[in-house]
């Protein structure tokens, strides 16, 4: 009998693999299924339900971050109930993607409508700012022929939306709506190109572009000025907004802002979102977003961008390369990154501002939360919550409600009637920041090599500032001249030679010699004191070569003396 072919077969291991799984029950199929669906779940998911079971969906505490010296916190946040209370998510919504996902799907947004107004800034650009006024939602009757009076002191909130997204995405309505209800003003800044508006420049916006909301913020002041003026900031909203108030410190009009889950760091971010299969899902929908931003301006892409670049993108990463960059003449996308990223401008928020973040964002990453810098700004205190989502927050049964929205309302409600409102100060040319000189002037412009943006158009108004910048150090250069003397003097550098400054201190001291002994020292010392200021790197030298030439000298008798000393302690034996 040939065997072989029975060997072959008995060797083949998919033979005796399959000949292991026919005698496996089918029930064992049936909960080896279940194990991998809830491990799919689990991790992939990152469901949440069973951890609330078993805390009795008590939710959890929010976690504040704060100088224990700031004013902020302990006259303002230490009053807001919501942020010292827990945060229960909707149970049926608790994995992040699902709260993520339901609000860009549904939302349930309320219903409303808003009134429109364009706004033309310098360069021939065109945003939407969409109003909302109290009185539009008063007993659900909505009214357009409301306008708002000169002198009206009824507090303003200014809403910056995030990428690709404008007044009508359902977080903004659930902000707008609410603030509206309780009393305030609403206006939505939509980016240029957003909201059913067309492009009308050569300029664009982008992650780190602020010349916008300055201009608007300005506007607003200048219209309003007895409404105090608060800024909320949504995403990537929320990175334009903190990147402003660092960028102008003291100087800016606005009483108070917040910052909803902020990106904080681009070039973090952009490595987190290009990490996971689910956050890679992410990217390409946003990058959707994009593109579909894009093919509505086409004529100024195809003419400012990379056309076929834009359309192959398959991350954000590759529109910014292939759109931004080229448009706005930044050298690579980490440049880009770098140079718009809010975290570099957190220390320098001079305007109280709450910042919300969840832990488990699964756009906009924990590993990106400069926690430190906002501990170390009185002025900032940090909110973050285990759950949540990207700009989700939901909460009841219903998920009718979101939860930052009521945060973010009773901060503001307490701050306007707190004495912490910030104002506006002149801040002096001395004391300007040097943040100043990193202040994007616009995303898609020339930038300097000392990494300072110039707005399309802005070329002008730069020189005629700088003209009035030196000005003003000439004349605060003379108002000190004028204001320091006596003993002051001897610490001010003067363009007179030593020699010829020791000559006249002579002539001086003869003068007062009936009343005063002959001071040669002085004049002396006060030249070498110039001579150490002005040639700090020479003075040394000559400190040094004194030392070296004298050392002998020095070192001998240095030596003879220990010498003797140390006869006299150890005697010989």
């Amino acid at each position: 009998m040939d065997c072989r072919g029975l060997g072959v077969v008995s060797e083949n291991p998919y033979v005796h693999l399959l000949n292991d799984l026919s005698l496996i029950p089918i029930s064992h199929y049936f909960f080896a299924f279940l194990a991998f669906s809830f491990a799919f779940l689990y991790h992939f998911l990152e469901f949440h339900f069973l951890q609330d079971l078993f805390n009795g969906f008590r939710g959890s505490l929010v976690s504040l971050t704060y100088n224990p010296s700031s004013p902020i916190y302990h006259g303002v946040v230490s009053k807001c109930r919501i942020l010292h209370a827990r945060y229960l998510a909707t149970p049926w919504l608790s994995s992040p993607h699902f709260q993520t996902v339901f609000l860009s799907l549904f939302g349930r947004p309320p219903a409303f409508s808003y009134r429109r107004e364009l706004f033309t800034l310098s360069d021939g650009g065109t945003v939407a700012l969409d109003w909302l006024l109290s009185s539009d939602v008063s007993g659900g009757v909505f009214s357009t022929n409301n306008a708002i009076p000169k002198g009206d002191t009824t507090p303003i909130v200014l809403v910056i939306p995030g990428l690709t997204s404008d007044s009508d995405a359902a977080y903004i309505k659930h902000l707008a709506f609410n603030t509206a209800k309780k009393g305030w003003n609403v206006v939505v800044s939509n980016h240029r190109g957003l909201g059913g508006i067309s492009v009308t420049s050569d300029c664009f916006y982008n992650a780190g572009w602020t010349e916008d909301l300055r201009t608007v913020v300005s506007n607003l002041h200048d219209e309003y000025p007895n409404a105090p003026l608060f800024l909320v900031g949504l995403s990537v909203g929320a990175n334009i907004l903190v990147k402003y108030l660092g960028e102008d410190g003291d100087k800016v009009p606005v009483a108070g802002a917040v910052a909803i889950c902020s990106p904080w760091d681009l070039l973090i971010g952009d490595r987190f979102i290009g990490r996971r299969l689910l956050q890679k899902i992410y990217d390409k929908a946003l990058t959707t977003g994009l593109q579909g931003y894009a093919q509505l301006h086409q004529p100024r892409f195809l003419r400012l961008a990379n056309w076929e670049g834009i359309k192959k993108s398959r991350s954000i990463r590759d529109f910014d390369q292939h759109a931004t960059c080229i448009v706005g003449k930044f050298e690579t996308v980490d440049t880009y990154y770098r140079r718009c990223t809010s975290a570099n401008y957190v220390g320098n928020v001079s305007v109280p501002l709450l910042c919300i973040s969840a832990l488990d964002d699964p756009v906009c990453t924990r590993e990106a939360i400069p926690w430190e810098e906002c501990r170390a700004n009185m002025n900032i205190v940090l909110a973050t919550t285990k759950h949540g989502g990207h700009l989700a927050f939901f909460e009841g049964l219903t998920a009718a409600g979101i939860w930052w929205v009521r945060a973010t309302d009773e901060f503001l409600k307490i701050l306007h009637s707190s004495q912490y409102m910030h104002v506006q100060k002149m801040v002096s040319f001395g004391a300007q920041s040097s943040l100043d000189s990193s202040i994007d002037q616009g995303p898609y412009v020339n930038i300097a090599e000392d990494g300072m943006v110039a707005a399309v158009g802005n070329e002008q108004a730069k020189e005629n500032r700088t003209e009035d910048v030196l000005e003003q150090e000439k004349t605060h250069q003379r108002k000190t001249n004028e204001m320091v003397s006596g003993e002051q003097d001897d610490h001010m550098i003067k363009p007179e030679p030593c020699l010829a400054e020791i000559i006249q201190s002579s002539e001086q001291a003869t003068r007062r010699q009936d009343s005063k002994p002959l001071d040669v020292i002085t004049p002396v010392r006060r030249c070498l004191d110039r001579l150490s200021q002005e040639s700090r790197w020479s003075f040394w030298l000559l400190v040094y070569v004194a030392i070296v030439t004298s050392w002998p000298l020095v070192g001998s008798a240095l030596q003879i003396f220990f010498r003797k000393k140390l006869r006299n302690v150890f005697p010989a034996a």
